[in-house]
């Protein structure tokens, strides 16, 4: 039977599974649903290492340690905040208003799974929705299937020995983009959590079906000069940043931009602790190697080592090189290195002065990252309220990108899923949590006489 054909019954069955387990699950306590999902966490913590290497073997992508803290993240992390956030029942009331409001679940959720973070993601998305009451169906990526299957059966037995009905948590197998898509636009499909490359957000936006997703992240970090005295410890920040998992999160850092008063000294402390700064003719090399003919990022070589890199360039590396610097002059399609990518290389751009450095940093938001993350290190306040404008959905300030972002280093809310706004296609700016999957219903009692509409506004 054809391979699509076949992914499209099972993107049909598993939706009506879902949907019969999801009516079986509503009206659960949600002291029980709790009790479920910091189980689900748990046993996830133990399996950590063995699905990193899944999905380092299988996907060919990032690495072992950095994918085993991030399944760790979306775990611990995520189920600590959400044991303390309210998504069903009764959310709040205002008796001076005399209003309530009531979260319900939306039904079934059609996850989208991204070949570069294809556990973690799951964990992350299996754990929201559940916490909101609703079934979820995660579509992987076709490289990620294996990985993806085993995440999920760890969750879904968990809870079902918390009491979930079977095919509350499922994983489509096979899976195609025919299987995908028939999953997102299927009459049982609910809402669609789109996480992954431009093509699949587009497929997500065309479904028909109400859509969180995600845009691309070409993220700018300014360093300032009022960050002299700390140089070392802002290196330390962005290589750790950019080269976690070789680069695979959009929230990482894309092109650094310095003042040109500490930009010797901050390029003396990269050096140090990692950072191999490019010739030009050795970026000149590079950009091939990561980028095709039309500007696409090369799928094979995307997370991949800054050995791996810049032996398909051919050029040697000291040892322990962390970060590949290519030095920029230009920002655009001209400059293949200004753009997002997702491997540890990172363009360097000095600036005279604050107001050269904002700009800077605001061409490269908007080449290719409008609406998604901008990072600052500045200990000037003024700074740090000019930069704010940046057209983006987060400002991240004296933090390393991908910690801040994903909140672990900042208080914003943990999530694996960070939204762009509408200036990138995106329903929300918001880190998407447990409480984007729940409908809010409003309980309003009358608290004006209906007939003084006519005092008011005359007969």
């Amino acid at each position: 039977m054809d391979g699509d054909l076949l992914a499209i019954q099972a993107a049909r069955e598993a939706a009506d599974r879902a949907w019969d387990a999801y009516n079986r699950f509503l009206g659960t306590d949600p002291a029980q649903i709790d009790d479920m999902v910091m189980a689900m966490a748990r046993a996830i913590e133990p399996e950590a290492v063995r699905l990193a290497e899944m999905a380092v073997e299988e996907t060919g992508y990032g690495n072992v340690p950095d994918k085993r803290i991030k399944n760790l993240f979306n775990a611990l992390s995520v189920a600590e905040w959400l044991r303390d956030v309210k998504t069903l029942g009764v959310l709040w009331r205002d008796d001076a208003t005399r209003i309530a409001a009531i979260g319900e679940p939306m039904g079934v959720v059609a996850a989208l799974v991204p070949v570069t973070n294809p556990t973690s993601t799951i964990i992350f998305k299996v754990l929201s929705a559940v916490k909101a009451g609703n079934a979820i169906v995660c579509a992987p990526h076709p490289r990620g299937v294996r990985c993806g299957l085993e995440t999920t059966r760890i969750l879904a037995r968990v809870a079902e020995e918390h009491g979930a009905p079977a095919g509350l948590i499922q994983c489509l197998d096979p899976v195609s983009q025919a299987g995908t898509a028939e999953l997102m636009s299927h009459r049982r499909t609910s809402v669609v959590m789109a996480t992954g490359g431009p093509a699949m957000v587009r497929a997500a936006y065309s479904s028909g079906k109400p859509t969180l997703a995600v845009g691309a992240g070409n993220v700018p970090v300014y360093v300032h000069a009022s960050k002299s005295a700390e140089l070392g410890e802002v290196a330390e920040q962005i290589l750790m940043s950019k080269a976690f998992d070789y680069g695979t999160a959009c929230v990482s850092e894309q092109a650094l931009v310095v003042d040109r008063s500490i930009a010797r000294e901050l390029r003396h402390e990269m050096k140090l602790r990692g950072a191999y700064f490019c010739t030009q003719a050795e970026s000149a090399r590079l950009a091939p190697v990561i980028f095709t003919a039309d500007g696409g990022m090369h799928p094979g070589r995307v997370a991949q080592s800054p050995q791996r890199l810049a032996e398909l360039a051919g050029f040697d590396l000291p040892p322990r090189t962390r970060v590949l610097i290519t030095e920029q002059s230009e920002i655009g399609r001209q400059a293949p290195l200004s753009a997002e990518k997702l491997n540890p290389v990172l363009a360097w751009y000095e600036s005279r002065d604050s107001d050269e450095g904002i700009a800077l940093s605001q061409q490269v938001a908007r080449f290719g990252g409008w609406g998604h993350t901008a990072i600052l290190h500045a200990d000037d306040p003024d700074i740090v309220s000019r930069y704010s404008a940046m057209p983006v959905g987060r400002v991240l300030v004296n933090t390393p990108g991908i910690l801040g972002g994903m909140g672990f280093s900042t208080d914003l809310e943990p999530s694996f899923m960070l939204g762009t706004g509408t200036s990138s296609g995106s329903i929300t700016s918001d880190n998407v949590t447990a409480l984007h999957l729940i409908n809010i219903k409003r309980v309003a009692f009358e608290s004006r006489p209906w007939r003084d509409i006519y005092d008011v506004y005359g007969n």
